[in-house]
Order: C-alpha cells, then sequence, then structure tokens
C-alpha cells in the first residue's frame, strides 16, 4: 500500500491513456501500426528455419499479447509466444557533435510448426 501520492507526472501518464480490448491501460493499435518491419539478418533466418521463430522491429509501446494479435491477423498464422527486447540506441556522430539513435523494440515471434511466413 502506497503511503504517499504518485508524483504529477506519472499520474499525468495513466490518465491519458485510453483502455484497450483486454481492459488493460495502453492505447489502442491497429496490427498495421504494432508490426513495423521484419528484420531480415543472417541469425533471424536461422531461427526461422530450424525453431520457426520470426524477428520483427515492432511499436514501442505495442503489448506482447497485441504483437500475438497483430501477426496473427497480419500473417494468418498461429502465434505460440512472443518474446520482446527493448534495443537501446547507439551513439552516433552527427558532424562535429554527437548525437543519440533512437531506441527501438524487437519482437521474436514462435510460430506453430505447422505454419511458416514467406518474406521473399
Amino acid at each position: 500500500m502506497r503511503t504517499r501520492p504518485r508524483p504529477a507526472k506519472y499520474v499525468r501518464k495513466l490518465a491519458n491513456r485510453q483502455p484497450t480490448v483486454h481492459g488493460e491501460p495502453g492505447i489502442e493499435l491497429r496490427p498495421y501500426q504494432i508490426v513495423i518491419r521484419p528484420l531480415v539478418t543472417e541469425k533471424g533466418t536461422h531461427q526461422s528455419t530450424r525453431y520457426n521463430s520470426y524477428t520483427f522491429m515492432v511499436n514501442p509501446i505495442a503489448t506482447k499479447v497485441q504483437i500475438a494479435a497483430a501477426v496473427k491477423e497480419l500473417f494468418n498464422v498461429r502465434v505460440e509466444s512472443v518474446r520482446t527486447q527493448t534495443r537501446k540506441g547507439k551513439q552516433a556522430r552527427f558532424r562535429q557533435s554527437m548525437g543519440q539513435q533512437p531506441s527501438w523494440k524487437k519482437a521474436i515471434v514462435t510460430l506453430n510448426e505447422e505454419d511458416k511466413i514467406d518474406f521473399f
């Protein structure tokens, strides 16, 4: 039980969120807003052939439940599990000053053994 009230910055963030379909606090996103693009890398290709897992760049505010529903709707597959990572943006040099690339969210989606996604 909290003994002191929440700071104003947290109260403001919670008040601005809209309820989702599942009743959880969050923002309602469409499937094409959740899954931004597939990540086609050597490691991702290995995972897709061996473990039937596919890697996507997703919206940073999307939850695992929303990601699973979006992949199911966009690719007509059955999703077994979703693992997510928030990747920190790298430091980069822009002319004379140092800058920061944006952070992004990565989702590894494992499909049912009978389903497959073909990117090419």
